[in-house]
């Protein structure tokens, strides 16, 4: 069931916005500049759809950009260009559901990229607000005339969580991973450890935004996704939680290298 709402009495990403917001306090402006401002794409002069890239057709440009940013191979291009991808494309379906059940639908229609080979890599935004919604969710007591947003209400939250993973996985990242895969040697389980980091870092990064407790909501979103056991999470002395992956990003790799702080070569 879709229903329309007006955007006078109803603002289904406000929740997202807030924990944006409570991302870009801790880190800076930089930390949420992959996304459109509002996330939805006003104008689309200038982007992309990312059908471009589910398909093929543009995907090369992007990893020539990855190259031309961080001076890469052709493999660790590929495999950076992919972990900010992941990262901005899960960063509002992860922080919706973690702060108020609302999922924006990802599919690869539904979004809008644009890239160039300086910082940021990515920007993504998003063609028009469609939001999965439970039942009692209080927007479905708005409404209006105007047709501004779309919500789509879904049974209970099991399938709520299966509406994240398939437009967020199954619909739009599982085809550019392999797109990106018959052009390099990269294998699945390094590509999901970056889907599994993205989630973990999104979540833990806007902690302070979000209820109930981060560990348990990562916990859930990363065994929806399949990919609980790409990443932990451990407890620093200060008491936060601090991501630790099971696999490399290859940023090591650069002509310039970098360790990430939650490496699984870190001791290295």
């Amino acid at each position: 069931m879709t229903i329309v709402t007006d955007p006078a009495l109803a603002a289904p990403f406000a929740p997202i916005s807030a924990a944006l917001s409570a991302i870009r306090v801790r880190r800076g402006p930089a930390a949420t500049s992959g996304l459109a401002p509002g996330l939805v794409v006003p104008d689309p002069v200038g982007w992309m759809p990312a059908t471009a890239l589910a398909r093929g057709d543009q995907l090369d440009a992007l990893l020539d950009a990855a190259k031309q940013r961080w001076g890469a191979a052709p493999h660790a291009a590929a495999a950076l260009a992919w972990k900010a991808y992941t990262y901005w494309l899960s960063l509002p379906a992860v922080l919706g559901w973690a702060s108020a059940r609302r999922v924006p639908l990802l599919d690869p229609f539904r979004v809008l990229v644009r890239f160039s080979g300086h910082q940021p890599l990515l920007t993504l935004g998003l063609r028009r607000a469609t939001v999965a919604v439970l039942p009692s969710d209080p927007l479905l007591a708005t409404g209006g005339a105007t047709p501004s947003w779309d919500l789509r209400v879904v049974a209970d939250e099991a399938e709520l969580l299966a509406t994240l993973r398939h437009t967020l996985l199954d619909s739009h990242l599982m085809p550019i991973m392999d797109r990106i895969r018959e052009r390099t040697h990269l294998g699945q389980r390094t590509l999901l450890g970056s889907v599994a980091s993205g989630v973990a870092y999104g979540i833990t990064r806007a902690s302070d935004a979000l209820p109930g407790p981060t560990a348990e909501t990562v916990a859930t979103l990363l065994a929806a996704l399949g990919v609980a056991d790409l990443v932990t999470l451990e407890r620093a002395p200060t008491g936060e939680l601090n991501v630790r992956r099971k696999t490399c990003c290859l940023a090591f790799t650069l002509p310039e290298p970098k360790i990430c702080s939650g490496c699984c070569i870190r001791s290295l």
